[in-house]
């Protein structure tokens, strides 16, 4: 399990206590918030794309959608989520538990400004009932080569 990579490299920044190990699911926005029992837009969602033969994980607030169109022009290409399979074998981390931490090597990094309008988020810990309480600035030291980007629609809708 992922979350095994994910704890040692939490506790390299002395974080480890922070993860929460639930119960019960928490694979999506909605079972992570009722888990938490927080909104699900705290939720931070990482989700996994292929972009010109690379992985790459866009960490985004759990109301906010991927805008297409944004996506394109960042980007430069459409937008295609890996597989599940592809997931485990390029991120390191299976679907309903990726991070944006402790991944493979060469997988690039992007926040969402979605996240930017909360104090505390709240990504997976690597696994699919899991999750890490994060300070923005926490999740940005743990994200060094993060870069922010604006992808995303739907979150100022609210």
């Amino acid at each position: 399990m992922s979350i095994e990579r994910v704890r040692p490299y939490l506790a390299e920044k002395g974080m480890e206590n922070r993860i929460t190990e639930f119960d019960v699911s928490s694979a999506t926005v909605e079972l992570a918030a009722q888990a938490l029992g927080c909104e699900g837009k705290r939720i931070a969602k990482t989700l996994s794309f292929m972009v010109n033969g690379n992985a790459i994980l866009i960490v985004a607030a759990g109301d906010a959608k991927v805008d297409n169109a944004k996506y394109k022009a960042y980007f430069g290409v459409k937008a295609k989520m890996l597989t599940p399979d592809e997931a485990v074998e390029l991120v390191g981390h299976a679907v309903g538990g990726v991070c944006p931490f402790a991944v493979n090597e060469g997988v690039k990094v992007y926040l969402d400004i979605s996240l930017k309008r909360f104090e505390i988020v709240y990504p997976a810990a690597g696994s699919s009932n899991s999750a890490v309480e994060l300070r923005i600035p926490e999740l940005e030291m743990l994200c060094p080569e993060a870069v922010w980007v604006d992808v995303c629609k739907a979150w100022q809708e609210e």
